[in-house]
């Protein structure tokens, strides 16, 4: 048997700004952006550049019940983890990005963290694992 975790759906505010901030200051691939009409919705995808796994799924707040839930998903808990061959090449091109990092670079057993904010205030680890942590491979 073969599965993957194919989409992540990140609930924004707008789609247009969104994908702005994923494309230019974290220079993800758009991948799709489709307009379904029967929803009145789009179907806008981005990835991480050179990744070829998992996508996120920008996904507009379409209910009151949702927009709570705008940079909150994890309830204040890190949500997403960017894992990049280059830390301090990632690091220092989000910073000159604006991107906030609210915990800076640390060393740690599985290798460099730090953690930044979204647009929106979701948290997200940027990460380079270390050579011998089983995620090192799926990262480079």
């Amino acid at each position: 048997m073969i599965q993957s975790i194919v989409h992540i759906a990140l609930v924004v505010e707008d789609y247009d700004e969104a994908i702005d901030f994923y494309t230019n200051k974290l220079h993800f691939t758009l991948v799709e952006d489709t307009y379904q009409a029967e929803q009145d919705k789009r179907w806008v995808v981005v990835s991480p550049p050179g990744s070829n796994g998992t996508t996120i799924l920008l996904a507009k707040a379409s209910k009151s019940e949702q927009v709570p839930f705008i940079g909150n998903q994890a309830g204040g808990r890190v949500f997403l983890f960017l894992g990049t061959d280059n830390f301090w090449r990632d690091f220092n091109e989000m910073k000159t990005m604006g991107i906030e990092f609210v915990r800076e670079p640390k060393e740690q057993d599985y290798g460099i963290v730090a953690v930044f904010k979204d647009l929106y205030g979701n948290l997200w680890d940027l990460v380079q694992f270390d050579e011998k942590h089983p995620m090192f491979n799926r990262v480079k």
